[in-house]
This record gives C-alpha cells, sequence and structure tokens, in this order.
C-alpha cells in the first residue's frame, strides 16, 4: 500500500520509519541537526508548496530520506493506521 503525501507524491506504507510534526520536532537541537545533515546530504524531499507542517523519513533500499509536507502529522498518521487495517483484512 502507498501513503500520500502531498503534490502527487506517494511513498510505500512499508518504507515509512516515521511521520513527525516539524513545529514540536525542530525544536529538539537532536531534531535540528538531524534535518540540517539531511540536506547537506541531498536527502530532503520538499512536496509542500506552502509552509511544511511534518516530516515523514522513509528508507528504500537502504537510502533514508525526509519528505516535507504541507499535510498535518495527525492526517498522515490516521492515512497510515488506514492502509495498516485495510492490509490486515
Amino acid at each position: 500500500m502507498y501513503l500520500f503525501l502531498g503534490q502527487e507524491c506517494v511513498v510505500s506504507s512499508r518504507d515509512v520509519i516515521g511521520i513527525f510534526d516539524l513545529d514540536n520536532a525542530s525544536t529538539s537541537r537532536v531534531t535540528k541537526s538531524y534535518l540540517a545533515k539531511a540536506q547537506r546530504d541531498g536527502r530532503i524531499i520538499e512536496v509542500a508548496t506552502d509552509i511544511p507542517k511534518s516530516f515523514v523519513v522513509c528508507e528504500h533500499k537502504g537510502e533514508t530520506r525526509c519528505y516535507l509536507s504541507q499535510i498535518s502529522p495527525s492526517t498522515l498518521r490516521k492515512r497510515a493506521f488506514y492502509i495498516k487495517e485495510i492490509a490486515n483484512l
């Protein structure tokens, strides 16, 4: 199954490591450092045309990417859990 992140961007739900609130998580020094390193390494993918509300960390074939999304983290989590429920049917 796939998770829609916005702006025609979808990722495999199996690849999702975590969904984070950008406002709350970015106050942490560790998170700021992680995002800065990901930006330097070219692993940030912006799928938001507006101010991003969340970031989604995914790993595919050993490569980690961070997607910045304008969709709220609570909405993305609901979608992810819905996908998990469908898969278990």
